[in-house]
């Protein structure tokens, strides 16, 4: 009976032991777990400040890798007719850059047109400013002349009060010089060149380069096969959204691009090529491109037709032809293409036009793409795919 009570009492020691030991626990583990986040906070934001330090060089390498996913399944279709991927890849640049020289060739016409009648809009709209506040006074004005009269009142109380000595300080800026604005300018347009030229032959490097770089991630991602084969798979998805986004915006850009045109020569504006092109490219940006050309459309019809009517017409036809294309058919085509929440893209336009301005509203929807792909492939960031799918999609099993 001594021996079993040393005994009971021996378990009891050793269940309270325990118990202590594991009541100790948490304090440690809820110590690493705010260390470990501390560290993901100042990675990130290493990482923000790393990206807009680099942007020039990580600007021109996405650009690059995007145009090389756009270019390659017409390299891969010439590969399939027996012709050497070097040649292929060679005629498929050749033919991209031709075709821009011959675009902005046709073009040049309308748009040196629209260059030369940029002093007289100046002037025109100018004039219809100054017309207008000739007129009623708006409620602008009224605050204007709200603020003017205690204005005034404050400089009465002002002067009763003793004058105190003050120092003025004058940054004289020097006058405004022609030539210092021009070669301003002129290194924009060299710089833009520049990195045009390396995107250019960073993609066709790329091109020449095959599954070079794809087989080498498979190589690195780790020696078993279960890692290999969540590498390839991962590399496919993001080939295979990437191409499809990218085509998907080659056939809405040329839609909307031959609609406006239709619209606009309908309608008689001057330069309707011109401005057709226009909306095309600022169709790439999600948003507030189809806004700026409504805007500019407007205006170049007010100065055309010198009447607001006109203007409105053409502004909303061409707002409207824009919006056509972006809910009805881009919308469709990317829920299709990669399950997008609506919300998460617009936050992604938001962060990289902050972070790169008007880069950063060309990149956000692939960079985002990318992201949600490589999350749905890595188990510790599938809540970040979670976060960035649509929440109407259908899940998987378990």
């Amino acid at each position: 009976m001594m021996m079993s009570n040393k005994t009971g009492l021996a378990q009891s020691d050793s269940t309270n032991n325990s118990v202590d030991i594991s009541d100790a626990t948490p304090p440690s583990s809820g110590i690493a777990a705010e260390r470990d986040l501390a560290l993901r906070i100042i990675a990130t934001v290493a990482l923000i400040y790393a990206l807009d330090w680099a942007q020039s060089f990580v600007i021109s390498l996405l650009l690059g890798i995007l145009l090389t996913y756009t270019l390659n399944p017409l390299v891969e279709w010439l590969g399939k007719i027996r012709i050497p991927r070097a040649v292929a890849a060679t005629v498929v640049m050749a033919i991209v850059i031709w075709g821009i020289l011959f675009g902005a060739y046709s073009l040049r016409g309308q748009i040196q047109s629209i260059i030369t009648q940029l002093p007289e809009a100046a002037s025109k709209l100018s004039a219809e400013m100054l017309r207008m506040q000739k007129g009623s006074l708006s409620n602008i004005q009224k605050m204007q002349n709200a603020a003017t009269t205690v204005e005034k009142a404050t400089n009465t109380v002002a002067d009763t009060l003793p004058a105190q000595r003050t120092t003025h300080v004058v940054i004289n800026s020097g006058p405004f010089k022609v030539g210092n604005f021009l070669w301003a300018g002129s290194k924009g347009v060299l710089v833009f060149i520049g990195q045009a030229m390396m995107v250019i032959f960073l993609a066709y490097f790329l091109l020449l380069s095959g599954d070079t770089f794809k087989r080498k991630l498979v190589r690195l991602a780790g020696p078993t096969l279960s890692r290999k084969k969540i590498t390839v798979n991962m590399l496919d998805d993001i080939n295979n959204s990437i191409q499809n986004y990218m085509f998907m915006l080659l056939l809405t850009n040329v839609l909307l691009g031959l609609l406006t045109w239709v619209a606009l020569s309908w309608l008689g504006l001057e330069n309707a090529g011109a401005w057709a092109a226009a909306a095309a490219l600022l169709h790439l940006i999600p948003y507030f491109g189809p806004m700026v050309t409504a805007i500019v459309t407007g205006m170049a019809a007010f100065l055309q037709f010198d009447s607001l009517l006109m203007a409105a017409s053409v502004g909303g036809i061409s707002l409207a032809i824009a919006t056509f294309i972006g809910i009805f058919v881009t919308t469709w085509l990317t829920g299709r293409i990669a399950q997008m929440n609506s919300a998460a893209v617009f936050v992604s336009l938001l962060f990289w036009t902050w972070l790169w301005g008007i880069w950063g509203m060309l990149l956000s929807i692939p960079i985002i793409v990318i992201t949600k792909v490589i999350s749905e492939h890595v188990e510790e960031l599938h809540p970040i795919a979670e976060l960035l799918g649509n929440n109407n999609q259908s899940k998987g099993p378990a």
